[in-house]
């Protein structure tokens, strides 16, 4: 069932401010990426320059993605974000591949590899054996899963606390990187090329550099739960994504300051390094500690993000209806969140890093593209209501954002058929679920 134009849907508590959302679109982008992928990124590129000219490309990329979200999360400023989109604008199927996808892979895979970099890091910082690694990672999912069924008010507090404890590790590391490099660095040392990788290429950074961009549309999913939602959507999402950009350039330019692109390149930990030079092994163990408590709140909002979806499809009858069920007092999504939490746990349990990078990265951004390709229906069947937020340079804008993410999704698929492949084949998988999900369940509402 479609909600009204621009309705919401009854039964959230709309607690969250703007302060509020604009950290949920920090915390929700800012997870383990930022201080990891700049490595994986520079062995793909030749130079700092190039590898520069990736990161703040894919800002600007996301900018105009997350421009579009604002016009889509103010023409329905209910839960479930990318689900309700599909579900208006292509059919009831569309909405549940994506939910499908998004419990299976999208949400659950990135969870369960932000995790998993959170459990070593915290290992390391309190220096447990390589063992406690995947229990630690299954705690901290059942932890955040948790300080969330009790309202989305206290989840928002500790979720704040998450985002500036991780722009404070971020400022920290940037400040290190350019000192430790001096005045005398210069543009040739941050700009410079690396002979030893001349001529490999650029797009081949591109996924590990998405990834760390990814999840600024996690805010749309919490719609239903914001505080004048077509006003705060807008600004919450052009804030949160500026100071991501900013925040992601100024990290950059330190680590190559620092270690240059060929000390980047082959370094495993930039950050962790970079703070070790300046303040040996207690340096090390503060940034330890940065991404540990990033990770941390990275996994907290997809967890309640994804909780929301789930509640939402349960309402539509496309889901166990069970999971729509909102606490009487909290008005929270319990089954939904213990049932994301739980299955981010197995995933946990299962798979590497590496491999939940790859099946998450691939579905969420192709996601994003068919999200924001909804935004013509709207415009064409929709244009007329009124909206507080139109993106600007429509149909451009958009058409960019879906080339170039295309352009992507077809890169990874040449460059990685498996994993892309094994992405493209669970999406798909959900179609015969479908079908037989309203074959047994009479009930189920289109």
């Amino acid at each position: 069932m479609s909600d009204p134009i621009g309705a919401p849907r009854p039964g959230y508590s709309r607690a969250l401010r703007p302060l509020d959302a604009a950290l949920i679109v920090i915390g929700g982008i800012i997870g383990g990426g930022i201080f990891l992928n700049p490595g994986i990124a520079a062995q793909r590129t030749e130079s700092g320059l190039a590898l520069l000219a990736m990161w703040v490309g894919a800002g600007g990329l996301t900018l105009i993605g997350a421009l579009c979200y604002a016009e889509l999360g103010a023409r329905r400023p209910s839960a479930g974000g990318i689900y309700v989109y599909l579900r208006e604008a292509f059919g009831p199927l569309a909405g549940f591949l994506f939910g499908w996808t998004m419990l299976l892979v999208i949400y659950s895979g990135s969870t369960a590899a932000v995790a998993t970099i959170f459990a070593s890091y915290a290992s390391a910082l309190f220096d447990l054996p390589p063992r406690a690694a995947t229990p630690l990672a299954a705690a901290a999912l059942a932890f955040v899963a948790g300080i969330n069924l009790f309202g989305i008010r206290l989840g928002a507090t500790i979720q704040n606390a998450f985002a500036l404890l991780k722009l404070l590790a971020v400022a920290a590391l940037v400040a290190c990187g350019l000192y430790l490099a001096g005045i005398g660095a210069g543009a040739h040392a941050v700009l410079g090329a690396d002979e030893a990788r001349r001529g490999v290429g650029f797009m081949g950074a591109a996924l590990p550099v998405l990834f760390a961009y990814s999840g600024f549309t996690y805010l749309n999913n919490l719609a239903g739960e914001v505080d004048q939602p077509q006003r705060t959507l807008p600004r919450a999402l052009f804030l949160g994504m500026l100071g991501v950009v900013l925040a992601y350039a100024l990290v950059n330019v330190a680590y190559l300051a620092a270690l240059g692109h060929d000390g980047l390149a082959a370094s495993t930990a930039p950050a962790a390094e970079v703070m070790q030079r300046v303040f040996g092994t207690v340096g090390a163990k503060v940034i330890a500690l940065g991404i540990a408590i990033s990770t941390l709140g990275f996994c907290n909002i997809t967890v309640v993000a994804g909780a929301r979806v789930l509640q939402v499809m349960g309402e539509d009858g496309l889901f166990f209806r069970s999971v729509a069920r909102l606490h009487p007092v909290h008005r929270t999504p319990n089954l939904a969140l213990v049932l994301l939490a739980g299955w981010s746990i197995v995933l946990v349990l299962s798979g590497s890093y590496g491999q939940l990078l790859d099946y998450a990265t691939f579905a969420d951004w192709l996601a994003c593209a068919i999200g924001v390709a909804t935004l013509f229906w709207y415009r064409r069947h929709d244009g007329g209501a009124s909206t507080s937020f139109r993106v600007p340079g429509y149909p451009l804008l958009p058409l960019i954002f879906i080339g170039v993410i295309g352009w992507v999704v077809i890169e990874t698929m040449l460059s990685n058929p498996m994993n892309a492949g094994i992405g493209v084949l669970i999406m798909l998988a959900g179609a015969p679920v479908y079908f037989l999900w309203r074959r047994l369940f009479s009930a189920a509402r289109p």
